[in-house]
């Protein structure tokens, strides 16, 4: 039976469906809500699925200035909306760096983590960040839209022979952001260092990441498995950097036993 979705746009827009304890889906900087459709699709069953729109993303208002403390605050601001307490985290790519975040800002509204292909830090491999943001937004200078763009980013950084309605919903996910919210997540990503801070991160941890995922390598994914005390890693063969989408059963698998695991052991 297919879960009855629920779409709630306002100043934070989300997407959800279930019951319980809340599974909160925070998507990559190419993602908006809907990207989560197979997540909400299969693991709504046994928990209250919510899949946002960032601040300037998809039906969510900007904020201004876009600072990763404020995104923190803003899935806590969520978290009052759903009326919840806590939730566990599941953040993709920029997505775990708003998790990571909001897991130090506001600890107490984290129960566990999920963090798929991201980092610790941007620029691991020396990326200098003013030509990671101009490589980024030179096509929409040159007058391209995010619908021109889209499709070719996507397969940019997922694996070969990544297709079909997958491939579909992460373009159509991508297609919903606007130019001013994605540039404003362009400015803000290379910011993003919690090295120093990992140690800090009590919630259960499962780090996830694809085989290869070139974007943010499994490297990346071993730093923060190595530096959260209360982790595991989980690597996805043959995937690159959207594994949610790319092997979505696996994913939800992985996501399906953790959560179970830690049943036993949190109220």
């Amino acid at each position: 039976m297919a879960p009855l979705i629920r779409d709630v746009d306002d100043a934070i827009a989300w997407r959800e469906a279930g019951e319980d304890d809340v599974l909160l889906f925070l998507h990559g900087l190419g993602g908006s809500r809907t990207a989560w459709a197979p997540q909400i699709e299969a693991l709504s069953n046994q928990w209250r699925c919510v899949a946002w729109d960032m601040p300037g993303y998809g039906a969510s208002s900007p904020i201004s200035p876009l600072t990763f403390e404020a995104i923190a605050d803003a899935v806590a601001e969520l978290l009052d909306r759903l009326e919840v307490e806590s939730a566990h985290l599941c953040g993709l790519s920029f997505g775990g760096h708003h998790a990571l975040h909001t897991a130090l800002r506001h600890p107490h509204r984290v129960r566990s983590l999920v963090l798929a292909d991201t980092s610790a830090v941007f620029g691991g491999d020396g990326t200098d960040p003013d030509e990671w943001r101009r490589e980024r937004t030179e096509m929409i200078d040159a007058g391209l839209l995010l619908a021109d763009i889209a499709a070719p980013v996507i397969d940019s950084i997922t694996a070969s022979g990544f297709g079909g309605v997958e491939r579909d919903r992460t373009i159509a996910a991508f297609v919903r952001v606007p130019e001013a919210g994605f540039r404003a997540a362009c400015q803000l990503l290379p910011t993003h260092d919690v090295r120093h801070r990992l140690g800090e991160i009590t919630a259960p941890t499962l780090v996830v990441v694809g085989e290869f995922d070139e974007e943010t390598p499994p490297a990346y994914s071993e730093e923060l498995h190595a530096a959260i005390r209360d982790s595991r890693i989980e690597i996805i063969p043959s995937v690159g950097h959207i594994s949610p989408a790319e092997a979505p059963e696996a994913f939800c698998e992985l996501v399906r036993e953790f959560l179970g695991s830690l049943s036993a052991t949190q109220p």
